[in-house]
């Protein structure tokens, strides 16, 4: 049977691309997102495939407000009711702000943080506990170069909420490891995401492209999800704890 993988704000954006790859490699997926309408609406346009795919009955869509403990319980739940298991689960909701350093209020970073940071900690804990109990499970934690760099576009609430990520990341993967599960995080640079081309004025783009990004291309966000799917796999009980680096060179180490 097909494992089944959680992915938190996947109605559009990386989270919809991710759930593709994971469909493209065999999973099964429950898109979730704070718009239930929104999720429902994704799972609808990938349960068709592609091409000869049909990917009817390894895709739904649910609602999830990830600040809420309780929306993470409720979820699981559903989602195992749905599917008749869970797997994993991929932590990539995130609210993205750009707002100059020294203007962030205290409301703004709170906001920031407990859908970012407070949020991964919650799937980390309603996931990671059950998954223990069931003696396997695989985490997936979408991190940021804003949180290893400070980021060149990046609010301070965001690169920060991203650095704790990381952390976070080592925190539960060796809390878990014992128990089957690995929890492993992907800190992506500049993506090609129509948030990216938003956030960025194109003449500022440009010059990132032109001068700053040593690779000149943004990331592949396709890439990013064929990623998670290795790390979701079953033979890859021997990652965990890691960062896995896709940033196009502006990050080495």
């Amino acid at each position: 049977m097909k494992d089944v993988v959680v992915i938190t704000g996947a109605a559009q954006g990386l989270g919809a691309c991710i759930a593709k790859a994971l469909l493209a490699n065999g999973f099964r997926v429950a898109i979730t997102d704070i718009s239930e309408k929104d999720a429902v609406a994704t799972a609808k346009r990938l349960s068709s495939g592609s091409g000869s795919d049909d990917n009817s009955g390894d895709v739904a869509g649910f609602k999830l407000d990830v600040i809420q403990k309780s929306d993470f319980e409720q979820t699981l739940a559903a989602v195992e009711a749905h599917f008749g298991q869970v797997n994993g689960l991929v932590n990539n909701a995130a609210l993205t702000l750009t707002t100059p350093v020294m203007e962030v209020t205290a409301e703004e970073f709170d906001n920031v943080l407990n859908v970012n940071l407070r949020g991964t900690l919650f799937g980390c804990q309603v996931f990671g506990a059950y998954l223990a109990q069931k003696g396997y499970g695989r985490i997936v934690n979408i991190a940021s170069l804003a949180g290893q760099n400070g980021g060149a576009a990046a609010g301070v609430h965001y690169s920060s909420s991203k650095g704790g990520i990381l952390t976070m990341t080592k925190v539960f993967a060796g809390n878990l490891a014992a128990n089957g599960v690995t929890v492993n995080a992907i800190a992506p640079g500049p993506m090609d995401l129509p948030i990216v081309h938003e956030l960025v004025p194109p003449e500022k783009l440009e010059h990132l492209l032109e001068n700053v990004i040593p690779v000149k291309a943004l990331g592949s966000p396709d890439f990013v999800g064929g990623i998670v799917a290795q790390l979701m796999q079953r033979d890859a009980f021997g990652v965990t704890g890691a960062t896995w680096d896709i940033n196009g060179g502006l990050f080495m180490r």
